[in-house]
């Protein structure tokens, strides 16, 4: 080896690649340890999706997967859930991807060209900016009102004037869990008919803010809600995401990916959470009753804290928050430092798992911080 750089072709044609940052996350390394800090079910999946994942025939292994009935499935389980569908779904209206990831990607690479606006707020999930860059648009991150983190809608309202391509609204929004009813996205829609507002709801069953139970896509067709088994059911591993709309704009979004994104693993997990609803609404209702709990001890101590929706909330330990997320991991916990974020300078970002869990975290968050 020379240690000369082997000729490729030349970048010069996509600058805005050259210039990206991608987005990465410290994944590695977290097996056997209590993983609080990227917001995923803690206990895994349900006894069901497991025993569809060991009996798996092995002839279908050499069969690419089919994805007809999974959507049926979902629009299946959507009206038989308490909010029910106001609306019906078909079919048509849903789109399946290798995980929201890859939906969010899909999005911005149909819709977002060169010199287009994508809207957002500030902080939220960051691979909106890295997927708004690698499409050259520009991004407008409006940040959310202090104290509080409150969603900025008079803002909002303003900028959609100025007719963005997108608005990509995480609802409740990861990390601050700041929310919008309804009835406040749909307005927000309903004003802007040029922008393609995407709703990421992968946190709704923490808080209950879906649009889905209400939203008409065909009077409201530049509405897109984004869903996921992996934060409930516990499928993060398997990458598995849905986009539901207009069948018009699903299938827009449907024509930048790969025709099997989305492996069979993957399907017949999905069959089988979604069959067993129950296992996972136990779940949701453990995490709701550890976060009372863990809010309760929080605000007695007169630990700086925030809590809103999703399974999630922002403390500010009196320690450097680094060496705190360090202490912990050393005692098996994980938890998400928040520096170098906006507005959130100094915090942690703590996953809510089970009462057990978080009663272990607290007992371990005391000691390191007392």
């Amino acid at each position: 080896m020379t240690g000369s750089t082997p000729p490729f072709p030349p970048p010069d044609s996509r600058p805005e690649v050259e210039r990206l940052k991608g987005y990465s996350a410290p994944l590695e390394g977290r097996r056997g340890l209590l993983r609080l800090d990227f917001n995923e079910n803690t206990l895994g999946p349900s006894p069901k999706v497991v025993e569809a994942i060991r009996s798996f025939p092995e002839e279908l292994i050499a069969v690419y997967p089919e994805y007809d009935g999974l959507r049926e499935a979902l629009i299946a389980n959507l009206k038989a859930s308490k909010a029910s569908l106001a609306h019906p779904l078909d079919p048509q209206q849903v789109g399946v991807f290798n995980g929201v990831d890859a939906a969010i990607h899909a999005v911005i690479h149909a819709y977002g060209a060169p010199g287009d606006t994508l809207l957002t707020t500030s902080p939220t999930f960051g691979y909106y900016a890295p997927c708004a860059a690698m499409q050259g648009m520009a991004l407008e991150a409006i940040p959310h009102g202090m104290p509080g983190f409150v969603v900025p809608l008079d803002a909002l309202r303003s900028a959609l004037t100025r007719k963005p391509r997108i608005l990509m609204l995480c609802n409740p929004n990861n990390p601050t869990g700041a929310r919008l009813a309804a009835d406040q996205v749909l307005a927000l829609a309903a004003s802007a008919p040029d922008t393609l507002v995407v709703v990421d709801e992968l946190y709704e069953a923490f808080t209950g803010d879906s649009v889905l139970p209400v939203v008409d896509f065909q009077t409201q067709a530049n509405v897109l809600v984004l869903r996921s088994l992996a934060k409930t059911a516990g499928l993060a591993g398997l990458r598995l995401g849905f986009a539901i709309g207009h069948p018009g704009v699903v299938d827009r979004v449907g024509r930048v990916t790969g025709p099997y994104d989305v492996n069979s693993l993957a399907v017949a997990a999905a069959f089988a959470a979604l069959e067993d609803q129950a296992y996972t609404d136990d779940y949701v209702r453990e995490v709701l009753r550890a976060r009372d709990w863990l809010v309760s001890e929080l605000t007695r101590s007169r630990v700086v804290f925030h809590c809103d929706g999703g399974n999630y909330l922002l403390v500010w330990p009196e320690r450097p928050a680094d060496a705190v997320e360090q202490a912990l991991r050393s005692q098996g916990i994980l938890v998400r430092s928040m520096t170098g974020k906006p507005q959130l300078e100094g915090a942690l970002r703590v996953s809510i798992g089970t009462l057990e869990q978080m009663q272990r975290f607290w007992r371990a968050y005391s000691s390191i911080c007392a």
